[in-house]
């Protein structure tokens, strides 16, 4: 067997501030620049092995039994031979383009192009929904607990609702097509876990309450597609509170941007990038020039201007 495949699959923002572990939005950078990772498979005569590669492979192990793609691959093989399928010998490699712990949905992008890459190398032998529980596994050896909030926009593309139903993860959401998404990666480190160690283990009712109400009301909004509505329902009553002291000087940067005329700004995931929704173009270019100068922190910092990625994980040829 001579084969390649090769995937791409793009970064998301988790929680979108309203819906915590409950809503994804994957996204693009409207400049054609591909944000996100690569994955590709290629068959060979001599033994498994993994190859790293890309601008930011150096934030990961050397081993590649540490790194989630390897590992991907070995739970992959497990499950085909439980189908009779035999593991053929390959070589991976992975392009890491988007820095672990952003809050982009890093570890996902890899996860998802691992298994979509996997799954296409073997013909498809594994549906969808099973595809996505596999991520959502996968995921959860780096995070510490299971979530699809990244995995499945990341995956499927769009904006996507995670449910608690066994035969369904997600589903997805209609989106407000002309919005501009600014997304500033500053360069700071901030894990997931040591995000989520933030929170508090309970919540009061009124807080509950205000959660429930702001993302039901925006998941409505959306059907209706009543921006406005929308829009000024994008709290987070969970996770920002908590965790803004993590990012540089996010409070006096979400105001400044509200100033700029955001119709709503964020924590993307566990950050530290924020986010930042724009209603025009001229208005996420003049912020996209403000967060270069005021909030990245180095050089391997960035700013990107986005819209959905309605496509999400794909084959290149």
């Amino acid at each position: 067997m001579n084969k390649k495949v090769k995937v791409f699959a793009p970064v998301s923002i988790g929680n979108v501030s309203v819906g915590f572990d409950s809503l994804g939005l994957a996204l693009t950078p409207i400049d054609g620049q591909m944000l996100g990772d690569v994955v590709i498979i290629k068959s060979t005569e001599g033994d498994s092995h993994f190859v790293l590669k890309g601008r930011y492979a150096s934030r990961l192990p050397d081993d590649p039994e540490r790194n989630v793609v390897w590992q991907i691959r070995s739970t992959f093989e497990a499950a085909l031979q439980q189908q009779g399928i035999t593991p053929q010998p390959m070589v991976i490699k992975l392009k890491k383009h988007i820095p672990v712990c952003s809050g982009l949905g890093s570890s996902a992008c890899s996860v998802v192009a691992a298994l979509v890459a996997l799954n296409a190398f073997y013909d498809q032998p594994f549906d969808q929904q099973t595809l996505l529980r596999m991520m959502g596994e996968a995921e959860a050896t780096i995070s510490g607990s299971v979530h699809f909030d990244n995995v499945a926009p990341s995956f499927l593309g769009g904006m996507q609702l995670m449910l608690s139903e066994a035969e369904q993860v997600a589903v997805s959401v209609p989106l407000f097509e002309d919005i501009y998404w600014v997304l500033a990666y500053p360069d700071v480190l901030v894990s997931t876990q040591a995000a989520r160690e933030r929170l508090p283990q309970q919540y009061d009712r009124s807080t509950l309450i205000r959660f429930g109400q702001n993302l039901a009301g925006f998941v409505s909004a959306c059907y209706r597609q009543d921006a406005d509505l929308a829009f000024a329902l994008l709290k987070d009553e969970v996770a920002e509170p908590y965790r803004a002291e993590l990012l540089p000087n996010f409070n006096q940067t979400k105001q400044q941007l509200l100033r700029m005329g955001s119709l709503a700004a964020g924590i993307s995931g566990s950050g530290p990038t924020l986010f930042s929704a724009c209603d025009d173009l001229v208005t996420a270019q003049a912020q996209a020039v403000w967060l270069k100068q005021h909030y990245l922190q180095s050089d391997d910092g960035f700013v990107a201007i986005c819209q959905a990625d309605t496509e999400g994980a794909r084959i290149l040829s």
